[in-house]
């Protein structure tokens, strides 16, 4: 079986761990990394013993495909730049910082046959796969993403660095339109919303309300699917699942109670599962998991609910 050459974009932290899966993975080459730090993707190169670059332009006609980990407001330009070469993108959350940006990239891979996967990891976590089954009309979804301040992803809001997972996984669950949404948000450590919760009406009658926090003592990332026959919880940091029904008894005259019970899960390694999806769909030319339509319908509701917030900001003293 033929290698696919393989680069890497961007040598920052989800960087260098697409650095160490592709290295792992047989059937792949990798050609090398590329930061517009040198020092940073010598450092990389140096560790893995692999070759560097400072421009993404290095990589043309040495690479069949490319995971581009830059920052959002990168993400477009250099995609751009890999399909005009007939690459193939696996391109890091949100798939960009604006609809037109997302719009011109998926016509672009469209029209001329080429991978798009966008990387909303949380599709590929065990906990999450074990679920799906079970789900049948969810009329009642609530998340929570919270986690301490780290710097990364502060180039944009916190609905853009960590919520985008949650409206993900919500829309992949309910299948409906929009009908309407209401979000706050507050500025904490950075300029940005940090925080943010968001109220979200769906057609079908759905609803879901999502918190995303930056800024948080501890690390939580959970999410309650409420349904006639009862209630699940994914736990996406312990890859664990707890479903809850309403057990009939036995004795007549007496009370119904809620029965929860842990639902068996296969833990993954949720990067290597995502960059093995893609790399199948590379080889084989078959639709990816995350499309780049996927992606344009999480930055569309992404980008609604940023300009609610941004309608009820709280003006500084």
């Amino acid at each position: 079986m033929k290698k696919i050459r393989v680069g890497v974009v961007g040598a920052g932290y989800f960087g260098r761990f697409h650095v160490e899966k592709y290295l792992k993975m047989e059937g792949v080459e990798l050609v090398g990394v590329v930061d517009i730090d040198p020092s940073r993707s010598r450092e990389i190169a140096k560790r893995y013993l692999i070759q560097s670059f400072s421009r993404h332009s290095d990589l043309f006609g040495k690479v069949q495909s490319v995971s581009i980990a830059v920052p959002t407001p990168l993400h477009h330009s250099i995609a751009r730049d890999f399909f005009l070469r007939d690459i193939d993108v696996l391109l890091e959350k949100p798939i960009a910082s604006t609809i037109e940006e997302a719009d011109e990239l998926i016509a672009l891979a469209e029209s001329k046959g080429l991978i798009l996967q966008v990387g909303h990891l949380e599709r590929f976590n065990g906990a999450f796969l074990t679920a799906v089954g079970r789900i049948r009309h969810p009329f009642f979804i609530e998340s929570q993403r919270l986690g301490p301040f780290t710097g990364r992803g502060a180039d944009v809001d916190v609905v853009l660095d960590l919520m985008v997972h949650d409206i993900d996984i919500v829309l992949s669950l309910v299948s409906s339109g929009m009908k309407d949404l209401d979000a706050t948000g507050l500025p904490v450590l950075t300029p940005r919303f940090d925080v943010a919760n968001v109220r979200m009406i769906f057609e079908n009658g759905s609803r879901a309300n999502l918190t995303a926090s930056r800024v948080s003592m501890e690390r939580i990332r959970q999410t309650r699917i409420f349904q006639p026959d009862g209630a699940l919880t994914i736990d996406f940091l312990s890859q664990k699942v707890f479903s809850s029904k309403r057990a009939i008894p036995l004795e007549k005259g007496g009370e119904p109670e809620m029965v929860a019970e842990e639902i068996p899960v296969t833990k993954v390694d949720l990067l290597e599962a995502e960059i093995r999806s893609f790399l199948r769909s590379v080889r084989d030319r078959t639709q990816v998991k995350v499309s780049g339509r996927d992606g344009r319908s999480v930055l569309e509701i992404a980008l609604r609910i940023v300009r609610s917030m941004e309608e009820r900001r709280i003006p500084k003293a």
